[in-house]
């Protein structure tokens, strides 16, 4: 049997008063994996509102199935789910005082024996290891990498910009939400999720630094969340993480 290790941990960081982000990592009947971060926002704490009902509708859905199917049924199942959740979300700001304007990134992984599916909606991050080298799947919705997309910005200068944090796309944010898909290399022997809190403070080198030391799952997260802190901890501070021995789950 392939030896599978999970374990996820958000912090609030040193500069936040509370904790807005939302993450999990669930297993069905079928050995199959979700795992989810969601980075809620808002007023009147209305963040962590969102970001949970992200996660509440995605891990209910997902319990409720003995398996997500094909390739095709997961690409489906994530693009469904998270239209739901956004129609969710507007209609708790409708119907709530004080809600105005919540809402939520999701970035989530379906890993099983056959393939490995991302979903990305906002700047929370989605990243693989490979043959001890980490990859970056998805693109962040923001402002600046559209522009630096369109050749406006370069990626040095994006990183100080002082509309780095405005973000394009996000659950809530419109009446259609439609999340990126990216089809993974399933031969990945690890996959990571994180809220930008990590990628705000720690550069991908630095962060595969600490994926690369000889820790155990618990300590490298711990040790990332740590970093973030040491260098200010300016924002919440949410990670996900998963190893495989190789790339099939048992």
């Amino acid at each position: 049997m392939i030896n599978t290790k999970t374990f996820y941990l958000t912090d609030t960081g040193k500069v936040r008063e509370h904790n807005e982000d939302s993450v999990t990592i669930l297993k069905n009947m079928n050995d199959e994996y979700l795992m989810v971060v969601a980075d809620g926002m808002g007023g009147h704490r209305k963040g962590e509102v969102a970001s949970a009902l992200a996660l509440t509708h995605l891990g209910k859905r997902f319990s409720e199935s003995v398996s997500i199917g094909t390739k095709s049924d997961a690409v489906n199942w994530l693009n469904d789910n998270i239209g739901e959740i956004n129609k969710e979300i507007l209609t708790y700001g409708e119907e709530n005082e004080n809600s105005k304007g919540l809402g939520t990134t999701v970035v989530a992984a379906v890993i099983t024996k056959e393939f490995l599916i991302f979903a990305n909606i906002g700047d929370s991050t989605g990243y693989v290891v490979k043959n001890k080298k980490l990859h970056r799947v998805t693109k962040p919705h923001t402002l600046v990498n559209l522009l630096v997309d369109a050749g406006n910005l370069t990626e040095e200068e994006a990183k100080n910009h002082p509309k780095k944090n405005v973000l394009m796309k996000a659950l809530g944010a419109a009446e259609k939400a439609e999340p990126d898909i990216f089809d993974v290399d399933n031969e990945s022997e690890e996959v990571l999720l994180c809220s930008d809190g990590l990628t705000s403070m720690l550069s991908d080198e630095q962060i595969e630094k600490v994926l690369l030391e000889d820790l155990t799952i618990e300590e490298k997260v711990i040790k990332l969340i740590k970093k973030c802190n040491a260098r200010g901890g300016t924002d919440n501070i949410s990670i996900a993480y998963l190893i495989r021995e190789s790339g099939d789950l048992a």
